[in-house]
């Protein structure tokens, strides 16, 4: 018997088509395999692509799985965004908050209708502070990126953060360094299973843009994924790492920003950070954009 499944391609982080970062979503994809989703995922060949799944308890409203295209991740940021604006879409649903269980825990998804359209505020995961990345491995990471010590921003600490799904955060002194970063793949791909950690977040700040703190590129070959184009789950860190490390001023209460990501590659797109503060710590990290529909398709499986 054919199984019809709704498919979509949502640029995410952009009001712009064919900008930002184009993920994969299937929305009713009750009945299909993990191995199937793989498939799709692969054959869409976007760096995630999401599959929306039915509740099956009280806590949650759906359960979503996300695919890059060779591995099963635990939570995707562009994904998410993507993922619920279709599902707002086609459901014509209003301003609310919904929950979905992901491999990064039960988490709350705002939905906000703007007009006729949608913005998506994803709430991340725990926020955990992982190795620092020093000796031997940053100068095999400094070498793999084709920069030298000289590039580095002092004073940040080139570290593993996650909120779901971790990356190492190494900054930059300029722009146009971050823009013309030649990366090994191989060698960063080969780095990933030695330090558990297969995503590298490389990002410059400045505090003279009053629009535009971070510009960024994030790469993550071990997962197939050479330069994904705009990262929910490394910005969303991001924020946590620059509270955590005092590199930034706030009220002690929320530091916002806005990061730019994809100009390197010709797919700009535009994310806002949220950081909960207590203590001077962070405590919750939300990430929010708007996203496009690119195309939307029916996948046709025996």
């Amino acid at each position: 018997m054919m199984k019809k499944f709704n498919l979509y391609q949502i640029d995410s982080f952009t009001k712009e088509k064919l900008t930002g970062n184009p993920a994969g979503v299937i929305t009713n994809a009750d009945g299909l395999t993990s191995n199937e989703m793989q498939k799709i995922a692969r054959e869409l060949n976007n760096s995630e692509t999401a599959f929306i799944l039915s509740s099956d308890n009280s806590m949650y409203d759906v359960h979503v799985r996300f695919f890059t295209p060779t591995n099963e991740v635990p939570i995707c940021g562009h994904a998410t965004i993507a993922a619920h604006y279709a599902r707002a879409i086609e459901n014509k649903l209003e301003s609310c908050r919904v929950y979905q269980k992901t491999g990064a825990g039960i988490l709350p998804v705002d939905i906000i209708k703007e007009q006729s359209d949608y913005r998506i505020i994803m709430t991340q995961g725990k926020i955990e502070f992982g190795d620092i990345i020093d000796g031997i491995h940053k100068d095999s990471l400094v070498s793999y990126l084709n920069i030298s010590d000289n590039d580095l921003l002092e004073n940040y600490p080139i570290q593993i953060v996650s909120t779901g799904h971790s990356k190492v955060m190494l900054g930059i002194k300029s722009i146009e360094c971050l823009n013309t970063l030649q990366p090994n793949f191989n060698g960063l791909a080969n780095l990933s299973s030695i330090i558990g950690c297969n995503g590298y977040y490389v990002f410059t700040v400045d505090f003279e843009d009053s629009n535009t703190l971070v510009h960024g590129r994030m790469l993550a070959p071990a997962i197939g994924i050479n330069e994904d184009p705009v990262t929910g789950n490394a910005n969303g860190p991001l924020g946590a790492y620059l509270v955590h490390h005092q590199l930034v001023n706030h009220n002690n209460s929320l530091f916002k920003f806005t990061a730019k990501q994809g100009e390197a590659i010709k797919r700009p797109g535009t994310i806002e950070v949220e950081v909960k503060i207590e203590n001077n710590e962070p405590e919750e990290v939300k990430v929010s954009g708007n996203a496009v529909i690119a195309f939307k398709s029916e996948l046709l499986l025996n």
